[in-house]
C-alpha cells in the first residue's frame, strides 16, 4: 500500500505542469520529475532500490516507453497497425484521443508500479 501511495504522490501530486509538459522533450524536466518522484521512496526502500526506481522511471517517462509496449502487444494480432499510425500513444489514431490518453496513463502507471515493486522487493 505504501508503494502505491508514494507512486501516486510522486507522479500526480508532486509533479508540476512544467515537468509534465516537458519530461518527454527535455532531460532536465525528466530528471527533475524523477528526483521529486523518487525521494519519498527512501522512506520504504534501500538506496539501491531507490536508484533502480529513479533510473527506470527516467527511461519510461523520457522516452514514453509505454507507447512501444502498447503497440507491441498487438504486433502479432491480425489487426496490427503500422507504427506510423500509432506512434503518438501506441494506439491506432482511430482510437479516440481521450481513451488512448487515459489507457496510456493507466498502463504507464502499471509499468512503474511493477518496476517499483521489483526494486523494493529484491533490493
Amino acid at each position: 500500500m505504501e508503494q502505491l501511495i508514494l507512486h501516486l504522490l510522486g507522479d500526480f501530486v508532486l509533479q508540476n505542469d512544467w515537468m509534465a509538459n516537458n519530461k518527454c522533450r527535455r532531460c532536465c524536466a525528466t530528471l527533475s520529475h524523477v528526483v521529486v518522484y523518487s525521494i519519498p521512496f527512501l522512506l520504504i526502500g534501500s538506496p539501491a532500490a531507490v536508484a533502480v526506481i529513479c533510473v527506470t522511471h527516467f527511461f519510461i517517462d523520457r522516452y514514453r516507453l509505454v507507447r512501444y509496449l502498447i503497440w507491441a502487444r498487438n504486433f502479432w494480432s491480425p489487426q496490427r497497425q503500422p507504427w506510423r499510425e500509432c506512434s503518438a500513444t501506441g494506439f491506432h489514431y482511430s482510437v479516440s484521443e481521450w481513451l488512448a490518453t487515459w489507457l496510456m496513463i493507466i498502463i504507464d502507471g502499471t509499468l512503474h508500479l511493477i518496476c517499483n515493486y521489483c526494486a523494493l522487493r529484491w533490493l
